[in-house]
């Protein structure tokens, strides 16, 4: 059984999502341990990147700091390798194809296996295009992570029923960000998913209140909350870890 199953068995499952390298990578290692003992059950790591295509505006702007001090996939990987064995949670990274191929897939899949890396997320890889990341990810005991989203329909069961790990259910159009208000029927959703796999599913984009989380939670087998963490540590710089371990703290609280 991997990590990630075993996630989800223990319950409903809080998912928070850190820019490596942001302020700097030691600060982002500090994160990693606290919001694990704060109750995060899988911690997303992104990798900064130039164009990340999914992110709204509070994420690009992380990338852009992270890039600016001298982050490197390498020297992520080599933090993540040294806080692994401190860490207790499922470890998954998000990144896009392009930093993946420029890395070589063999070579980033065998560096995640060795830093205990559980999951790969790669939101601009589309369904039909699996093949280029799916079948090196399973080579290498990495669980290769799917999306649906509200615009998906029909191809909701399609994607269930091939997905592995747990299935990302975007809850809103457009790009990652804090919202107000989240309209999409998310139980209509997951009930499609539900009819074809057991598969987990974790709701993300958009989500940032305890109320919000709950909420979601009540149809969801996970939340995701990105950049309403990124947005603590961009306001509070080195010293964002212990308001991010008390945010990770409240949200896990919400959905438990």
């Amino acid at each position: 059984m991997s990590k990630i199953t075993e996630v989800f068995k223990k319950g409903k499952a809080f998912i928070p999502f850190v820019t490596a390298g942001d302020p700097c990578l030691e600060i982002t290692e500090q994160l990693l341990v606290e919001m694990d003992k704060s109750g995060a059950d899988i911690i997303e790591v992104g990798i900064p990147f130039s164009d990340p295509v999914a992110e709204g505006v509070v994420i690009q702007e992380a990338d852009i700091r992270a890039l600016s001090a001298g982050t490197t996939t390498d020297k992520i990987f080599d933090m993540l390798k040294r806080v692994r064995p401190n860490l207790s949670c499922a470890l998954a990274i998000m990144t896009y194809v392009n930093p993946v191929y420029g890395y070589g897939i063999k070579k980033f899949l065998s560096n995640c296996k060795e830093a205990g890396v559980d999951a790969l997320i790669v939101p601009d890889v589309p369904f039909e295009e699996r093949a280029l990341l799916k079948p090196s990810c399973q080579e290498y005991g990495i669980e290769y992570v799917s999306f649906i989203a509200p615009t998906s329909h029909q191809r909701i069961k399609m994607i269930a029923k091939e997905a592995s790990g747990f299935l990302y259910c975007v809850s809103s159009l457009g790009v990652t960000g804090v919202r107000s208000e989240i309209t999409t029927n998310i139980g209509e959703m997951i009930g499609l998913v539900k009819e074809v796999s057991n598969i987990p599913c974790a709701v993300g984009f958009g989500i940032s209140t305890p109320v919000q989380a709950k909420k979601m939670a009540e149809s969801a087998d996970g939340v995701i909350v990105g950049s309403a963490i990124v947005k603590i540590c961009a306001e509070y710089g080195r010293d964002c870890v212990p308001y991010v371990a008390e945010y990770v703290k409240k949200m896990k609280d919400a959905i438990s």
